[in-house]
């Protein structure tokens, strides 16, 4: 699903609010298929650069396929999102995810985002280092952004909760970017 940017924050009940965590999104999808785990690039490619990561996950999930959807994370040592570390491999990656897309041989794609997020929240295992689970809040955009701010992280995401998984038609998931975001500064420059 494409993230669509917007500048002014709102709050909706019938909207789910995500930390949107500094990361690779590009190589969003994790495929687990026959107990191995691969992180898949949005165009098709296999990142062979994350092994140890592919194996924690791999040893963390207990059902015989999923395709998970969001991003990898380097972290430091207090848990917060640092994208050189991660860009450079300074430290531990792992695999947020904020969406399942198939379970068992089942697409999950049509269903609602908020029936998405509770089939999810049930295959993640608390305090596994490697896969998380990334939490919503209902309704309140306003205030997660301003935490989301106040914390210097890159923002949030919206997802309509009753929406489906759509990647041929219109997206119903936005993205409010922190104009003050401080791991931004220099960034044109590693690309």
């Amino acid at each position: 699903m494409t993230l669509t940017v917007l500048r002014q924050r709102f709050s909706h009940p019938e909207w789910l609010f995500e930390i949107k965590y500094d990361g690779f999104r590009g190589l969003a999808l994790a495929h687990f298929r026959h107990r191995e785990c691969e992180l898949v690039s949005r165009t098709g490619h296999v990142y062979k650069r994350f092994a140890a990561l592919n194996e924690e996950i791999a040893a963390s999930l207990r059902v015989r396929s999923a395709v998970l959807d969001r991003e990898i994370v380097g972290v430091d040592k207090q848990g917060k999102p640092q994208f050189c570390s991660l860009m450079f491999r300074h430290g531990p990656a792992r695999f947020y995810a904020s969406d399942v897309l198939e379970l068992n041989g089942r697409d999950l794609r049509l269903l609602p985002a908020i029936k998405r997020k509770q089939v999810l929240r049930r295959l993640s295992s608390p305090g596994n280092p490697s896969l998380w689970y990334v939490d919503h809040f209902r309704g309140d955009g306003e205030e997660l952004f301003r935490l989301a701010c106040r914390e210097d992280l890159e923002g949030i995401v919206g997802k309509w909760a009753q929406g489906p998984y759509n990647t041929q038609g219109l997206s119903s998931w936005i993205k409010l970017k922190n104009p003050q975001y401080s791991q931004l500064a220099g960034r044109e420059e590693l690309f």
